[in-house]
């Protein structure tokens, strides 16, 4: 008796999984960063959660996250509004970073074992390599923080907990830095170059000094870029009034 041969079932295609609260979070930072969403615009969980196709508590997390970014503001019974984030507040922020980056490279040499001070050579080795080879100034910009994650580490508890709450406020100006890495040369590599010779020198001073040239570079850039698409110091930001906090003036600038 002759047998029918089954047509093979064509296989559905994959399913495209769910954003993750994170995967969230990343779109809208790079929505407020190239300022798709303005200042004072308020961020709906019910038109986030149709747009993305996810539940509100995925929606609450990413907001939080943006929260502690300083991104946007949260207000109870109303709900989550784009900060209007000023070069003032942005310049202060890698002031600080400025000096606990330093403070990370003066305890690696004072504190680092040789093993730990290689491997940081290393690093910065492959760094300058790849910057010379032209490689995605994103690349660069993760490989230069897993170099002070590392000087970080021979900080105490409380110093490391101080850098990697600075580290988070300012994660999402990385985009800018990656526009003036692409766009100057030799950028900040200089200063990388003085780090690591004070690495190999355990010289703690001129490691701390390059560290903080190196942000300081960082810190001026962005500076320039966020000027340089409108205005955006503190007595041109737009005051947004809020019902649950007190007002305070704003200091303006002197003239």
């Amino acid at each position: 008796m002759a047998t029918t041969a089954k047509t093979p079932k064509t296989p559905k295609s994959e399913a495209v999984a769910a954003p993750t609260a994170e995967d969230l979070a990343h779109t809208l930072r790079a929505q407020i960063q190239r300022s798709e969403l303005a200042p004072g615009e308020w961020l709906r969980e019910v038109r986030l959660c149709s747009e993305f196709g996810v539940g509100r508590s995925i929606v609450r997390r990413a907001l939080r996250a943006l929260a502690d970014d300083g991104l946007i503001e949260i207000e109870e019974n109303r709900g989550a509004r784009v900060s209007s984030t000023t070069v003032e507040e942005v310049f202060d922020l890698y002031e600080v970073r400025a000096a606990l980056y330093g403070m990370a490279a003066r305890f690696a040499c004072l504190r680092g074992s040789d093993a730990m001070i290689r491997a940081m050579i290393a690093k910065i080795d492959r760094m300058l390599s790849d910057a010379e080879g032209g490689v995605a100034a994103e690349r660069i910009i993760e490989e230069s923080e897993s170099i002070f994650s590392d000087m970080s580490g021979c900080a105490s508890a409380d110093g490391q907990r101080m850098i990697e709450a600075i580290r988070r406020k300012t994660r999402f100006h990385f985009s800018y830095v990656a526009l003036a890495l692409n766009a100057t040369r030799p950028g900040p590599f200089d200063h990388w170059r003085t780090v690591r010779a004070a690495l190999v020198a355990r010289d703690a001073e001129a490691a701390s000094q390059g560290a903080r040239d190196i942000l300081y570079f960082m810190q001026g850039e962005v500076a320039r870029i966020m000027l340089s698409r409108g205005p955006r110091l503190i007595a041109d930001a737009p005051q947004i009034p809020s019902s649950t906090t007190s007002k305070r003036a704003v200091p303006r600038r002197k003239t």
